[in-house]
C-alpha cells in the first residue's frame, strides 16, 4: 500500500465525483503507471500537488498581430505554420536560414544568419509563436533572429489567451501537462478548503484561492493572472511569517533561561578587559543583549556587522556575562581554522583570569576528546569553542546558558537548533549582512541588530579591477608592499559547479608565484583539505610573520585577523559572489594602514563587468548586500533547501520584497489578536503553517 504525504496549501476532501485531491496522478485521465513515474520526479505523485504546481512562465498570445498589419521596427508576435524552412551558404563560414511562415493566406520570413544548427528545430506543418521587429524586404515582411516559441498542436486556436509554460523533466510535454492540470482544475478545485475568513479577503483584496488557482494555470487575461499570483504569492509568504511567529510565541511562552543582569559591577569588570574604547554601534549592540539576557525568555538574537566592525567584542560581552553568573558557554563557528582564532584571541583576552575554555574539534585524538568531554560534563571548562563537533551527541554541558553562532549563514536551521534547547540565551552572528527581505524570511524569528560604524583608525581598501595586461604592473605594486614589511594574501577560486577546492590549481598558482613575481618572499599555502593541525601551523607562520604571503582558496574568508596584512590579489574574481569578495577583502581591513586589493577577472559577460564593477565602487557589507541579492538572487545567497525550508513554491523574495514586508506586518497583527490562532474562523489556516513549517520551525501543536 502507497502511503501519501501532504504538504500543501489544501485539504484532501472529495470532490464527490471522478478525481479527488487524494488520487494518485496514475489514475487521472492520460497518465498511466508509465507517465506517473515521469511526473513523479517533478514532485507530482497526487492530483493535490498537480493544483499546486506552478506555471514558471506563459505564451503570450493576446497581442498577436495579422501579417497584413505588421508595422516597421515595433516589437510585435505572430502566430503561423512553417511552410518552408532554407537553409543556403552565402559565403566561406556563412549560412543564412529562412523559415517560411503563413497565416490565413498571408505569409512572412524568419531569418537567422550564421546559426545552421537551428534548422533541425523546425519543420512543416509546425505552429510557432514569433516575437521580434519586421522590416520589408523586396515586399516581404521578415524578422531577423526572432524570439520563438512552439505551440502545441490542441493550442493553435489558443490566439488571445496566456498558455502556461511548466516546468518538465523527460518524457513529460507542455501539452500533456496542461491537459492533467486542466482536468485536476476541472475536477478538484471546488474542493479546495478557503484557508481565509472572507472578512480577511475582502479586507486584503484577495481571490479566493479556487478562483486563484484556476486563473494561475489558465488566465483568462493578464489581470486575472496578476490577481491570482498576488492571492498565492502572499499566502505562501504570509504562512512562512505565521510560521516563524508562532515560533517565536512559542519560545517565549515556554522555554526559560537564566537571568543574568549586566549589574554595574560585572559590567565594569567586563568593559575593564577591552584595551580600547568602543563604538557607539558597539554600545548599542551591547545594551540590546544586556536587555535580552537580562530576562527570564531567552534571548534570540541575530547580530549583523560589516566587516572589521567589532563583533568579536560582543560576543566576548555576552560570553563574559554568562560566565560571571557560572554559567557555559559554547561558541560555535563554520571552521576550525576560525574556531583556533577564537580560542587565541579568547585566551589573549582573559590572560591572568579564571575563566577556563577549551576548543573542540574534529583533529582532536579519542584520549584528548574524553578528557574534554568530561570536564565540560562536570562544569570544568567555561567556555567552549568548535565546529560543528559541539553538537554532535556525546558533547553534553553542566550548565550552558548561552550559545553564540558565528557566520551563522554557514549552518543550516536544524545545525543550529541542535544548541538550541540546551543553550536558552542564543546571539547568531554574521559579518556577512544579509540582505533585508532575507531576514525577514530565513531568519524571521531572531531579533536583529546592526552594527554599521567601525572602530577608529581603520582605514579603506583601495579596491582594482583588471586584466592580464596589468598583472605585471600589480606585481610591482605587491611586492613593494612586502619589501615595506607588510604581507600579503593570493586567492584561488573554487572549481566550477563544485564545493571541492581545486587543490591543484591552488598549487599550480603557489608554484608559478614561488618561482615567478614572489620568488624573492616567504609563501605559505592554505586550502580545506588540509588537517586542522596543518592549517593552525601554516595560520601561526602567518600570524608571526615568518610567512610573508598566504596563497589559499576561501578558507581565509571569514575571520582570518592579520593587521599586518594589507595587499590582496584575487584570481578569477568572475566566480564570487560580490559577499564573499567583500569578505575576502575584509582581510586586508583589520589594521591601521590602507589595504590595496586587485581583482584578476574574465570580463567577456556584461553581467560578471557590471557586477565586479559595483564591487569595486562599493565599500559597504551592507549595500553589497543588496546587490548581491540583486544581481544573483536568493538561491545563490541563501538557499531555502540549505536552511531547512521547504522551497518557495511561487514566491520570489527579490520580486516580491514588498509583498514579505506586507505578510511580515499582516502575520504579526494576526498573531497579537489571536495567539497560537487558537480562534475557530483561523483553525484551517492554523493547520496549513504546522503541515508546510512544523516540523523544521519545530512547532509540534502550537495552541
Amino acid at each position: 500500500m502507497e502511503i501519501y504525504v501532504f504538504d500543501s496549501m489544501s485539504h484532501p476532501t472529495s470532490s464527490g465525483s471522478g478525481a479527488q485531491l487524494t488520487t494518485p496522478v496514475q489514475f487521472l485521465k492520460g497518465v498511466g503507471p508509465q507517465r506517473a513515474i515521469r511526473l513523479a520526479n517533478l514532485g507530482l505523485r497526487t492530483a493535490q500537488d498537480v493544483l499546486f504546481f506552478f506555471p514558471r512562465d506563459y505564451q503570450d498570445l493576446t497581442d498577436v498581430r495579422a501579417i497584413a498589419d505588421l508595422e516597421e521596427d515595433a516589437l510585435l508576435s505572430v502566430l503561423g505554420e512553417v511552410e518552408d524552412v532554407t537553409l543556403r551558404s552565402i559565403g566561406p563560414g556563412r549560412s543564412l536560414l529562412s523559415v517560411q511562415i503563413r497565416q490565413d493566406g498571408q505569409w512572412m520570413r524568419a531569418v537567422w544568419f550564421n546559426q545552421p544548427f537551428l534548422e533541425k528545430k523546425f519543420f512543416e506543418g509546425q505552429c510557432l509563436l514569433v516575437a521580434g521587429k519586421p522590416s520589408q524586404r523586396g515586399g516581404v515582411w521578415e524578422m531577423t533572429h526572432p524570439h520563438v516559441e512552439v505551440i502545441e498542436q490542441e493550442d493553435r486556436d489558443a490566439e488571445g489567451r496566456l498558455l502556461p509554460v511548466y516546468p518538465l523533466t523527460e518524457g513529460v510535454y507542455q501539452g500533456h501537462l496542461r491537459r492533467v492540470v486542466r482536468e485536476v482544475l476541472d475536477e478538484c478545485v471546488q474542493s479546495v478548503e478557503e484557508i481565509f475568513p472572507e472578512s480577511f479577503l475582502a479586507e486584503h483584496h484577495l481571490a479566493p484561492l479556487a478562483e486563484a488557482l484556476g486563473n494561475i494555470h489558465f488566465p483568462d487575461n493578464k489581470t486575472s493572472l496578476a490577481n491570482a499570483r498576488k492571492r498565492l504569492v502572499y499566502q505562501e509568504l504570509l504562512l512562512l511569517q505565521l510560521g516563524l511567529g508562532l515560533r517565536r510565541q512559542r519560545r517565549s511562552a515556554t522555554a526559560t533561561a537564566p537571568v543574568l543582569e549586566a549589574t554595574g559591577k560585572i559590567d565594569a569588570r567586563i568593559r575593564r578587559r577591552f584595551p580600547f574604547e568602543l563604538t557607539e554601534g558597539q554600545n548599542a549592540a551591547i545594551a540590546d543583549i544586556v536587555a535580552d539576557m537580562g530576562k527570564a525568555c531567552p534571548m534570540n538574537r541575530l547580530l549583523q556587522g560589516d566587516v572589521g566592525s567589532g563583533k568579536t567584542v560582543i560576543a566576548l560581552y555576552a560570553t563574559l556575562l554568562a560566565v560571571a553568573h557560572g554559567c557555559q558557554v559554547a561558541i560555535m563557528v563554520p571552521t576550525e581554522v576560525l574556531a583556533r582564532q577564537h580560542a587565541r584571541v579568547l585566551g589573549e583576552f582573559l590572560q591572568a583570569s579564571r575563566v577556563r575554555t577549551t576548543l573542540i574539534s574534529g583533529s582532536l585524538t579519542k584520549s584528548q576528546r574524553t578528557n574534554v568531554l568530561g570536564e565540560l560534563k562536570n562544569g570544568e571548562i567555561d567556555v567552549a569553542i568548535g565546529t560543528h563537533a559541539l553538537v554532535q551527541p556525546d558533547v553534553e554541558f553542566a550548565n550552558l546558558g548561552l550559545v553564540v553562532i558565528d557566520e551563522q549563514h554557514k549552518f543550516g536551521v536544524r545545525q543550529r537548533a541542535e544548541l538550541k534547547d540546551a543553550g536558552p540565551h542564543y546571539l547568531v552572528m554574521t559579518a556577512t549582512p544579509i540582505p533585508r527581505t532575507v531576514t525577514m524570511t530565513l531568519f524571521g524569528d531572531l531579533d536583529v541588530t546592526e552594527i554599521r560604524d567601525l572602530p577608529p583608525g581603520r582605514q579603506p581598501v583601495n579596491t582594482y579591477l583588471a586584466t592580464d595586461e596589468k598583472r605585471e604592473k600589480w606585481w610591482e605594486f605587491y611586492r613593494n608592499k612586502l619589501s615595506e614589511g607588510r604581507q600579503g594574501y593570493v586567492i584561488a577560486p573554487l572549481i566550477e559547479e563544485s564545493e571541492t577546492w581545486d587543490v591543484a590549481s591552488l598549487s599550480r598558482v603557489y608554484e608559478e608565484l614561488a618561482n615567478g613575481p614572489l620568488s624573492d618572499y616567504r609563501l605559505g599555502m592554505i586550502h580545506g583539505r588540509m588537517s586542522g593541525k596543518e592549517k593552525d601551523a601554516v595560520m601561526r607562520q602567518f600570524n608571526d610573520g615568518r610567512v610573508q604571503v598566504l596563497v589559499g582558496t576561501t578558507v581565509v574568508e571569514v575571520g582570518v585577523d592579520v593587521p599586518n596584512a594589507t595587499v590582496m590579489t584575487i584570481e578569477g574574481a568572475e566566480r564570487f559572489g560580490l559577499a564573499q569578495l567583500h569578505q575576502l577583502r575584509g582581510r586586508i581591513r583589520r589594521g591601521t594602514l590602507p589595504g590595496y586589493c586587485t581583482l584578476f577577472a574574465d570580463l567577456e559577460n556584461d553581467a560578471t563587468a557590471e557586477r565586479l564593477e559595483a564591487f569595486v565602487k562599493s565599500g559597504d557589507g551592507f549595500e553589497l548586500a543588496e546587490l548581491d541579492f540583486k544581481f544573483r538572487g536568493p538561491g545563490d545567497l541563501f538557499g531555502t533547501r540549505q536552511h531547512g525550508f521547504p522551497p518557495l513554491r511561487i514566491a520570489d523574495l527579490l520580486r516580491d520584497a514588498k509583498v514579505v514586508q506586507v505578510a511580515r506586518r499582516d502575520a504579526q497583527g494576526l498573531l497579537d489578536a489571536d495567539p497560537g490562532l487558537a480562534n475557530p474562523e483561523h483553525a484551517l489556516l492554523r493547520q496549513r503553517v504546522l503541515r508546510r513549517y512544523g516540523s523544521v520551525l519545530e512547532l509540534g501543536d502550537v495552541g
